[in-house]
């Protein structure tokens, strides 16, 4: 399904249980809604009506304006929330979508009831630039070129636009700059997960945010990297993370 929305077409996905809690689910960067199914692979949980966006210029959203901050995607992914009428979520985010959530739940902290972070960071550190100079595609292959067109939808412009712009975040030094006080601010119960070997964000990076927001958990997930949550870490995560969205996780 896709709405017009703060001059852009959003796409989003509408499944699950029709009756139970709505559930967000904010994907990576340079990914899509899609992704989710490489975490999910046991099926949609059960209890929850998923809402699956493809952020701005993401898959099969569009982004007219040519440019992306994580604050204007927390913007959209209300928009979306008021489009379908649910006034509080649960949610999920991973690493760009993370990010996105701590926009949220700084931003209108009332409409986020529970959210999981995975990979998630306040600011970005040096190594983090440094990795992020390097998004081109440039260096692409033919497979490299059929696996994005797979997944952003609409043609080579939208590709190259996307990686110029999540490598110009790197320059934007308002944008993720969270302080203590500013997470703080966060009501919703929060689980943050993050891997012990995360090349991008050092572990002390959540554990900064673990201690500034209040109703914060941690799992530091052991021998991993960024985004723990494929493969063989999937089923544990899935069990976690939802044990946590229905208030019963315990770390």
């Amino acid at each position: 399904m896709i709405i017009e929305t703060n001059g852009f077409q959003l796409f989003y996905e509408k499944r699950g249980d029709g009756d139970g809690e709505p559930l967000l689910l904010l994907h990576g960067g340079s990914g899509s809604g899609a992704d989710w199914q490489h975490v999910f692979t046991a099926g949609d949980p059960d209890g929850f009506h998923l809402l699956i966006p493809d952020a701005r210029g993401h898959g099969r959203s569009t982004n007219p304006s040519r440019t992306f901050t994580f604050r204007q995607a927390a913007v959209d992914a209300f928009a979306l929330l008021d489009h379908l009428g649910i006034a509080r979520v649960k949610t999920i985010g991973l690493s760009l979508g993370a990010k996105t959530l701590l926009h949220m739940a700084t931003q209108q902290p009332e409409r986020i009831d529970a959210m999981v972070l995975v990979s998630a960071t306040p600011r970005f550190p040096a190594q983090a630039r440094e990795a992020m100079a390097q998004l081109s595609v440039d260096a692409f292959d033919e497979a490299a070129w059929a696996a994005q067109r797979q997944r952003h939808v609409h043609g080579d412009d939208q590709i190259r636009t996307l990686f110029d712009t999540l490598r110009g975040l790197k320059d934007d030094p308002g944008d993720m700059a969270f302080t203590p006080p500013q997470l703080a601010a966060i009501t919703a119960r929060t689980l943050i997960v993050h891997g012990d070997r995360d090349p991008l964000y050092p572990v002390e990076l959540a554990l900064e945010m673990y201690r500034a927001i209040p109703a914060a958990a941690l799992w530091v997930v052991p021998n991993a990297g960024h985004g723990p949550i494929f493969g063989a870490l999937a089923a544990p995560f899935v069990e976690t993370a939802l044990a946590h969205l229905k208030g019963a996780g315990r770390i």
